[in-house]
C-alpha cells in the first residue's frame, strides 16, 4: 500500500529516533499500513453531509460577540461565529484584519530592538504627527502646526513631511515654517466645502511606515518576542529583512491568495476556522474542516459556501433551485435547455429516488437457481 508523504516521513523520523533494524522497521510499516487503511473512509459514504453536520452543529454553541479582548496582550478581533462566516463566505475583507509577525532569531530575542522593528512597520498618517490643524476662512487655507515630540517618536523629520506635501498637492498653494505648513488651492471658485474635504484628505496622507498596519503591539512568545498588528499588509512586511517569512501569518485570506497562492489561501481557511473553533473550546476533526476549504479552493480561485459560490456552480438545476432563488435557476435551465443528470444526493431526493450514497451508490442484482432454470 502507498502511504501518504507525511506518514512516510514520520516513519523515517522514527526510524532514525528508535534506531530501529529493517525487520523492525518492516513490522512498524505494516502495523501503519493497517492502521491508515482502517481510517480511509468507506466507498459511497456522504462526507459532505457529515462534514456540514460536525462544523454545523458545534458552530451552534458559538458565541455571537464580533469582539474579544484577551488582556493587553492581545489585538482586538472578530471572533467566534461572525468570523465562521466571514471564512465560509469568502468575504473579501476580514471586519478585523490582523497580522502575526515572526522575526528571525538575530532580531526577536531582544525587546528594544522589536518595538523598533514595530514602530517601523507601524502606518505613520499626518494625522498622527499633528498638533493641530485648522481652516482659516479668511485666507481661504487650511493650516498645520506639527508636534515635534510625536515626530521625534516615530523618526520623521520635518523636511520629510514637507517634501510628502509637496509632492501630494502640486497644483495647491503650499508655505511652510517652523513645524508650520500652510496649504491653499489655487482653485478660483474655492469654497468652505472644498477646503473642508482638504482638510480630510490632508489628515489621511501616507507619512511613514506600512500602508494598513493601524496598530502594532510587541507580543512576549515562549523565549522571544513577535508582533501582533491591527490591520494587514502581507506583501510589503514580507519584504523586510528582519521577518522570519515561513511563520509569519495573516487572517486576510484574499491577500494570502494574492501573495502566495491558492494553496496557502487554503491553508489559511484550514487554520483560521481550527483558531475559531479552539478559542471557543470546541474540537471538530481537521479532516472535516479539510474538505470544505478543498471545496472552496479546488478550481484555483476561492469561493464562498452560497448561492454566489460553491452551492450557485453545482451542475444540477434542481439542486441550485433547492438552495435559494428556485425560479431563477429553473427559468434559466429551461431557456438554456439544461439537462439534469441526477447524480447527487439532493436532487433525487426531490423526484423520491434513491440516492447514490451508502448502499445507494451501488447496484446488485441477486442471481436465484429458479432465474438460472428459466
Amino acid at each position: 500500500m502507498i502511504l501518504p508523504q507525511s506518514v512516510e516521513e514520520q516513519l523515517k523520523e522514527l526510524k532514525e529516533t528508535l534506531k530501529l533494524n529493517k525487520a523492525q522497521m518492516e513490522k512498524l510499516r505494516k502495523i501503519a499500513e493497517r492502521q491508515y487503511e482502517k481510517a480511509l473512509i468507506e466507498p459511497g459514504e456522504a462526507v459532505g453531509v457529515v462534514a456540514a453536520q460536525s462544523i454545523g452543529e458545534p458552530g451552534t454553541q458559538l458565541t455571537l460577540r464580533t469582539k474579544w479582548l484577551a488582556g493587553a496582550t492581545e489585538m482586538t478581533v472578530t471572533q467566534g461565529l461572525p468570523r465562521l462566516i466571514e471564512i465560509f463566505d469568502a468575504r473579501r475583507e476580514p471586519s478585523t484584519p490582523a497580522m502575526t509577525i515572526f522575526l528571525k532569531p538575530s532580531y526577536a530575542t531582544s525587546e528594544q530592538r522589536v518595538e523598533e522593528i514595530a514602530l517601523k512597520i507601524l502606518e505613520i498618517t499626518l494625522d498622527d504627527i499633528i498638533k493641530e490643524i485648522d481652516v482659516d476662512l479668511l485666507r481661504m487655507r487650511v493650516e498645520i502646526e506639527l508636534d515635534p515630540q510625536k515626530m521625534k517618536k516615530f523618526g520623521i523629520k520635518e523636511k520629510k513631511v514637507h517634501e510628502i506635501i509637496y509632492e501630494e498637492f502640486k497644483t495647491a498653494k503650499i508655505t511652510t515654517g517652523a513645524y508650520k505648513i500652510n496649504v491653499k488651492p489655487k482653485d478660483e471658485d474655492i469654497d468652505i466645502r472644498k477646503l473642508y474635504k482638504l482638510k480630510v484628505k490632508l489628515r489621511a496622507i501616507h507619512i511613514g511606515g506600512i500602508k494598513g498596519i493601524k496598530q502594532v503591539l510587541p507580543v512576549k512568545h515562549g523565549n522571544n518576542w513577535i508582533i501582533k498588528t491591527s490591520g494587514t499588509n502581507l506583501k510589503e512586511i514580507l519584504k523586510l529583512p528582519e521577518v522570519d517569512i515561513e511563520n509569519t501569518t495573516t487572517n486576510d485570506i484574499f491577500e494570502v491568495f494574492s501573495v502566495l497562492g491558492i494553496e496557502a489561501a487554503r491553508n489559511t481557511i484550514i487554520e483560521e476556522t481550527i483558531n475559531v473553533l479552539k478559542n471557543q473550546g470546541i474540537e471538530v476533526d481537521v479532516r472535516h474542516i479539510m474538505l470544505v476549504a478543498d471545496v472552496m479552493t479546488n478550481d484555483g480561485t476561492i469561493k464562498g459556501i452560497g448561492r454566489y459560490g460553491v452551492s450557485g456552480a453545482k451542475a444540477s438545476v434542481l439542486a441550485r433551485a433547492s438552495f435559494e432563488v428556485p425560479l431563477k435557476h429553473l427559468f434559466n435551465a429551461a431557456v438554456s435547455a439544461e439537462v439534469d443528470d441526477l447524480r447527487s444526493v439532493v436532487e433525487n431526493v426531490m423526484i423520491n429516488q434513491p440516492v447514490p450514497v451508502g448502499t445507494g451508490l451501488v447496484n446488485l442484482k441477486v442471481e436465484k437457481k429458479e432465474d438460472k432454470k428459466k
